[in-house]
């Protein structure tokens, strides 16, 4: 069996779980209404077929290195339907844990001599959970059609005692994780760039993942990118995905010369690739240090150097690092002895998926990443996650959606 098989083979064996559970509702409500011979063979049928779109999209995705729209709608089709029948799952388990509980109390008080069985599945609850399923499935719809393109501006104050005098009030505009061979709506894109400009920061930077795998995915997009523009200038990073590695070159030469297309790309837009280096930012007589690393990550590559990026700075310096993966900041940044006051970074999409709300935020992925989305703190080392401006696998977004980011540094 090839590799990326298995994997695709232990997510069905738990859909079909699922599926075989949910179908407990499923039958209860269809034979209630007399049609169980019609709803209960389309049940499954829809579930087996979206099941064997996956495998034949997962297979040629993986031979081709691209997603395609079959890939697309295979992934947004099965994790829909997924997650909607999870739902009904849940729902239904409260009535047979209410149903078990029930029936052991009535095994207990008679000993067992009037006992026949549990109670029957009550078709009304079923009918609930029908219902309440709804919601992460039109969710779903919504986060597949407009989601992903439902662009949010998170801002950030940040106070600093050591910000020089002239940075107070500097803006910055972050976004991070374009994924441009995910970007089929040229016209949205545009107008994520326009909220970027109609900010007016005084400094734009991209913490990288700029293609899902080939360089060429962003030449179409490159007018649209070029159009950021800031004062105190446009820089980047690259991502784990901006190196080819899950790609198959013909040879080694090819995805040097794809990574050197890359960095090409970045200069056409305008952006000042930082590899493992520095730059002064200055303002009147002051100055702020902007250090960028390569790729370093807990699992996805750590080739970024960042004592080679801190080379030349004293302590006492203000200093800005843009880093792609948040778990570098874990590792190496929080508790670096020279100080580095405020890390951008991206990497983990908020998983495209999750809730925030009334203060509340949750996502599956904070089980990978304890610093997912947003700012974290310690010691007076700042970390800002940024949840992305594009998307990856899942061709949608549902409640995390994406973001352009502001943070204002202010002297106190």
């Amino acid at each position: 069996m090839p590799r990326f098989l298995v994997p695709v083979f232990i997510l069905v064996f738990l859909s079909a779980l699922i599926d075989w559970y949910a179908f407990q509702g499923v039958h209860t409500i269809s034979a209630y209404f007399e049609a169980a011979a019609i709803a209960d063979p389309v049940y499954w049928m829809i579930s087996a077929a979206s099941v064997g779109l996956l495998i034949v999209a997962t297979a040629r995705y993986v031979a081709q290195r691209k997603a395609t729209m079959l890939f697309n709608v295979a992934v947004n089709t099965f994790l829909t339907l997924l997650v909607t029948k999870l739902v009904f799952c849940l729902v239904l388990l409260g009535e047979d844990i209410f149903r078990l509980g029930f029936y052991l109390i009535k095994l207990v008080v008679t000993q067992g001599e009037t006992v026949t069985g549990r109670a029957p599945r009550s078709v009304w609850i079923s009918l609930g959970a029908a219902v309440v399923s709804l919601i992460p499935f039109f969710a779903f719809l919504f986060g597949i059609t407009k989601g992903k393109y439902h662009y949010r501006v998170h801002r950030t104050i940040l106070t600093f005692a050591d910000l020089p005098e002239a940075f107070d009030g500097f803006r910055i505009i972050q976004i991070s994780d374009i994924h441009s061979g995910s970007l089929t709506n040229k016209k949205e894109v545009q107008r994520g760039v326009n909220m970027i400009n109609a900010q007016k920061p005084d400094l734009f930077i991209f913490t990288g993942d700029l293609v899902n795998n080939r360089s060429t995915e962003i030449v179409p997009l490159i007018p649209v990118f070029s159009q950021i523009r800031a004062p105190y200038g446009q820089f980047s990073i690259l991502g784990n995905h901006d190196y080819g590695d899950y790609v198959s070159w013909p040879t080694p030469d090819e995805k040097r010369k794809n990574l050197a297309s890359l960095k090409d790309h970045h200069r056409s837009m305008g952006f000042r690739l930082l590899l493992d280096e520095h730059v002064r930012i200055t303002r009147g007589q002051s100055h702020v240090n902007l250090l960028g690393v390569e790729n370093w990550g807990k699992g996805f590559g750590e080739r970024g150097n960042l004592a080679k990026a801190m080379s030349g700075i004293t302590n006492g310096e203000f200093n800005l690092l843009l880093s792609h993966d948040p778990s570098h900041w874990d590792e190496q940044v929080k508790n670096n002895p020279l100080k580095i006051h405020l890390t951008f970074s991206g990497h983990t999409h908020g998983m495209q998926f999750g809730i925030e709300a009334f203060g509340f935020k949750w996502s599956p992925v904070k089980y990978r990443y304890a610093n997912w989305a947003g700012l974290a703190e310690e010691n007076g080392r700042y970390l800002y996650v940024s949840r992305g401006f594009g998307f990856l696998g899942f061709s949608g977004r549902v409640g995390i959606w994406p973001e352009i980011t502001e943070v204002v540094l202010r002297k106190g």
